[in-house]
């Protein structure tokens, strides 16, 4: 079977030969029309002292037809049938997508390898699911998603991290060898987000050739990328199973998690385009079209002791700010005075709220918010009713001791008795009382992960889906934050039942503008909680003036995390100030294009976002500037042939202790044409580190 297969979006192509197994020969920029020669123009040669046939770098390469880098399947059936080599049996495909169904009946095992190419986005989207087709349990070690790059992508750019300093990047060669990535926390993890980019040397945000990988999954994972020795390369990513996780009988499947990717030949600022825009038509489902509402969270202001007189008064003070959405976060329930125990007993505190939540809540109500409720349904604190009545219900393995995290231990949601006690609490909470959000916390990794005595890190995963898919549908209405210590769950798939991501616990300004940065590649900005902390961050005790605060939040699903009643008047004001501003350009900040411009200066940080017809500039200064005067400002999206209105909207009420003089134009609002800003730019202000400035520019 010799065959083409021509999948097409609005700006690229990607070129299938089947033969006996289906291999990429483009994935990259537009192709008009495949050229008769095309299969005679691609044929490799073959190499002396190696093997006698050419090795095709397929969909799900094979270590039985002699891929020895990294096979896409791994597996065995008590000992045999570890080297498959499959041969394609049908082929089902239109311009957009593709389904290839291959067997290998010796080893009794079928695939069917889907891919889609969403038109408008240009983002691929490949899984893979494997068949027992015979009889006999088949012990799956391995099912990833393998796609190829063009020998010219010879750097990487990575993602690492850890608690309150997540999305970190860093750069690779990629020339020999290769890089990879184990998750084995059990969620995403803060330390090891599944994605990364490979391109051509020096690709920065707005210039080079780049390809963009994540893998949508919430629990173990494995990330690789490889150049084999012939020079060919490619990324491949899946489900990282656990020894024995999944044995498939005769007749049984397993499909693999969707691996998501896309090319750009406009540097980084093509590939969040692209992933944006794909997010928002395919993964988020927002329960209305209102505004993303401004947040206030009761953590840092209060943490577990409440009050209900008090926490309406912040509640007031929260109104007066401009608060849309006001959360009571952990330490309304049971005997929760602290983090040691009470987790998974889901009542009201009665001894904190003897006259219930509902005033509260009506308080909350008739100032104009929306109440949100923090809970933390996956975990279990050991001084608890429910672990006293259900110890059985702790994920763990029988006769060990575990460790415990944050002093709590992880409920088996495989455990139908503990998912139905679970799904009651939870529906009888948004049923009770009038609740429009929750924020969802998960506070630590998975230690010896077993269900029944076996690895279970699969089926807890599946089983989360399962309770979040049920409580939405129950609750459409309701939306729900993925909280995981802050940036532990972070992932396509999670974000197909949620609405919103908590990047950080966090609040430190200057360390979020970098985390934000990383999580902007993948996330556009209204899922991306972005909260204005106290001056003295909890985290870090680093202390930042408001405008760096107010700034560094303004642009993703902005919130304050703090207590009002405790701040001065003039602190409040200037929250008020943010939230306004925020508000003033949240529509523009949560459907625009988001984009970021390479600095000359390597201590700061440009960012924006437009729309066509108007954009927001943010110039965030991290540290002492490199030189005595700053580079201009270059639009590189302007309109040539355009006029615009360029304003400050937000500058720093600092000393300004770098400038004698500050340019005139800061006062006044300029008239520019598309060209000028484009290639002659704007003439910044010295900014102190630390500080930043807006300028807003509209077309005329």
């Amino acid at each position: 079977m010799q065959k083409i297969v021509h999948l097409k979006s609005k700006n690229h192509s990607m070129i299938i030969k089947v033969d006996r197994v289906p291999e990429i020969l483009h994935w990259g920029a537009k192709i008009a029309q495949i050229d008769p020669d095309l299969m005679l123009s691609t044929e490799r040669p073959i190499s002396q002292a190696r093997l006698d046939v050419d090795v095709p770098l397929s969909l799900c390469p094979e270590l039985g037809s002699g891929h020895f880098n990294a096979p896409g399947i791994e597996g065995h059936r008590n000992g045999e049938d570890w080297a498959p080599v499959f041969t394609t049996t049908s082929i089902e495909h239109d311009d957009n997508s593709a389904t290839f169904t291959l067997q290998d009946d010796i080893a009794g095992l079928e695939l069917l390898i889907e891919l889609q190419l969403d038109f408008n986005s240009d983002v691929v989207q490949k899984r893979i699911t494997v068949k027992n087709t015979t009889a006999g349990e088949y012990c799956l070690g391995k099912l990833s998603s393998t796609l190829p790059l063009p020998n010219h992508a010879n750097e990487l750019m990575t993602f690492h991290g850890r608690w309150c300093h997540e999305f970190q990047t860093q750069r690779l060669s990629f020339e020999h060898g290769g890089f990879m990535q184990e998750n084995r926390r059990g969620r995403t993890s803060h330390e090891n987000f599944p994605g990364l980019f490979a391109g051509t040397n020096g690709f920065s945000e707005q210039l080079g050739q780049v390809w963009g990988f994540h893998l949508g999954w919430s629990g173990n994972h494995q990330l690789r990328a490889d150049v084999r020795s012939d020079g060919r390369r490619f990324v491949q990513a899946g489900e990282l199973l656990l020894s024995g996780e999944k044995r498939l009988q005769s007749g049984e499947t397993y499909q693999s998690p969707w691996l998501y990717a896309t090319y750009s030949n406009s540097g980084l600022n093509g590939i969040s385009e692209r992933f944006h825009e794909f997010v928002r038509a395919n993964i988020i489902q927002f329960p209305n079209n209102k505004p993303r509402p401004v947040h206030l969270n009761t953590w840092e202001g209060i943490y577990f002791d409440h009050k209900p007189e008090y926490i309406m008064q912040m509640a007031t003070e929260a109104a007066e700010m401009g608060v849309e959405r006001f959360i009571i976060d952990d330490g309304w329930f049971i005997g929760r005075d602290g983090e040691r125990a009470a987790l998974g007993d889901w009542y009201l505190d009665e001894t904190k709220y003897p006259n219930g939540l509902e005033p509260v809540i009506e308080h909350v109500n008739n100032n104009g918010m929306e109440f949100g409720l923090w809970v933390e349904p996956e975990m279990v604190s050991q001084d608890s009713n429910l672990y006293r009545q259900h110890p059985d219900w702790v994920l763990g393995l029988q006769g060990y001791h575990q460790p415990s995290g944050r002093w709590q231990y992880v409920l088996d949601l495989q455990n139908q008795d503990c998912f139905n006690y679970l799904f009651e609490r939870l529906n009888d909470l948004l049923t009770r009382y009038n609740i429009g959000y929750l924020k969802w916390d998960m506070n630590r990794e998975l230690v010896q992960p077993g269900h029944q005595g076996k690895p279970a890190v699969h089926g807890q995963t599946k089983a989360l889906y399962r309770l979040l898919d049920e409580l939405q549908a129950a609750h459409p209405a309701v939306e729900i934050e993925s909280c995981s210590s802050g940036g532990g769950r972070i992932d396509f798939e999670i974000l197909k039942r949620t609405q919103r991501f908590w990047a950080s616990d966090c609040n430190d300004a200057l360390e979020r503008q970098a985390i934000q940065r990383g999580m902007s590649y993948f996330f556009p900005p209204e899922v991306m909680g972005a909260h204005i902390g106290p001056a003295e961050c909890h985290s870090t005790n680093r202390r930042h003036a408001i405008n760096m605060r107010g700034v560094t939040a303004l642009s993703g699903h902005m919130g304050v995390e703090l207590d009002p009643v405790k701040e001065s008047a003039e602190e409040k004001q200037a929250f008020a100030h943010y939230i306004q501003l925020h508000k003033q350009y949240r529509d523009l900040l949560h459907s625009g294009r988001t984009f970021r411009i390479d600095p000359a200066d390597q201590n700061q940080n440009i960012y924006g976002v437009e729309n066509g017809q108007e954009m927001l500039i943010t110039v965030c200064q991290l540290a002492m500037p490199n030189h005595a005067l700053p580079s201009p400002l270059r639009v590189s999206c302007a309109d040539e042939n355009a006029r615009y209105e360029v304003k400050i909207v937000e500058m720093p009420k600092t000393s300004f202790q770098l400038m004698k003089q500050r340019p005139q134009w800061l006062d006044k609002t300029m008239t520019l044409s598309g060209d000028n800003l484009k290639e002659i730019g704007v003439t910044l202000p010295i900014l102190d580190p630390e500080s930043a400035l807006i300028v807003h520019l509209k077309k005329m």
